[in-house]
């Protein structure tokens, strides 16, 4: 998978080596990132402020290629690859699991980068965001430089290529950012603290996913507890609520290792109940 995104995204250019759940036995992936027309790095000093020109064309952006490369289960010939692209590139399915598997591991460098910089306002990166998204397969030559054999431009945007973005748009967001910003409404700590557990869960951190979910749930039972008048909201809060003893057990387990299956599955279903109930008092406050 190859994403092209408007501007720097703070990863430096080169080959990053990844490993599937970081296990040296794992399955091996690469990453390519390479800026394209990058502007020239700023000086030691600051330059003094000049008159900005009214109506000046904006600045050009840089360009970064993040290409994901699969290398693990290589083809044996091209007609194999090729056989492969065609299927693949045929069912909306195939094409959504495979940006994602893509996307998940820039994402993965942006997380590690933002770690390593101790910079919080790195962000991950949604598919939506790219200039351009390409599927495609090439030589172990063509691939270390970003560059394929075959491939084929994907429209990520496509009405039905994403469930959950189809989901946000039953939401109507600019509305509500308008209102946000107006002062008529406020965002609760559990929508920033739920978010932030979806993000974890979906880029497999799952220690954080449980640390997160724990406070936000808690969160949600505050804030939320009398939102509806509506009886399915009353019912999926007193399930939160019999349950809320699982999220402090997997958040317990969290601060010791990894998650067994049964803590991942609590984590998994909680949050998905808490999400329902954050997106049916959007779409019923209309």
């Amino acid at each position: 998978m190859q994403f092209e995104f408007p501007g720097a995204l703070g990863v430096g250019d080169g080959r990053y080596l990844a490993r599937d759940g970081g296990d040296r036995d794992g399955a091996q992936s690469v990453l390519v990132v390479e800026t394209l027309g990058a502007p020239a790095p700023p000086g030691r000093r600051r330059r003094r402020a000049r008159p900005a020109e009214p109506g000046a064309d904006p600045s050009a952006l840089p360009l970064t290629r993040a290409t994901a490369v699969r290398a693990f289960e290589p083809f044996d010939s091209d007609e194999e690859a090729a056989r492969w692209l065609d299927e693949a590139s045929g069912i909306d399915e195939a094409v959504d699991a495979l940006v994602e598997e893509g996307i998940g591991l820039v994402n993965r460098a942006l997380h590690a980068n933002a770690a390593a910089s101790a910079d919080p306002h790195i962000n991950e990166l949604s598919p939506l965001r790219a200039a351009s998204v390409r599927i495609g397969y090439g030589s172990g030559e063509e691939v270390a430089d970003g560059r394929f054999t075959t491939a084929l431009d994907v429209d990520v945007r496509a009405a039905g290529a994403s469930r959950r973005r189809q989901r946000a748009e039953e939401l109507h967001p600019q509305e509500r950012v308008a209102a946000v910003l107006g002062g008529r409404e406020r965002i609760d700590a559990c929508e920033t603290l739920l978010l932030r557990a979806r993000a974890d869960l979906d880029a497999r951190r799952t220690r954080e996913a449980a640390l997160q979910l724990r406070v936000g749930l808690e969160a949600l039972l505050a804030e939320l507890h009398d939102a509806l008048a509506d009886p399915r909201h009353m019912e999926d809060m007193a399930e939160i609520e019999a349950r809320r003893h699982e999220a402090g057990d997997a958040a317990n387990m969290a601060l010791k290792g990894e998650l067994d299956v049964e803590r991942l599955r609590n984590v998994t279903e909680l949050l998905a109940i808490c999400e329902r109930v954050l997106r049916r008092r959007r779409v019923l406050r209309g």
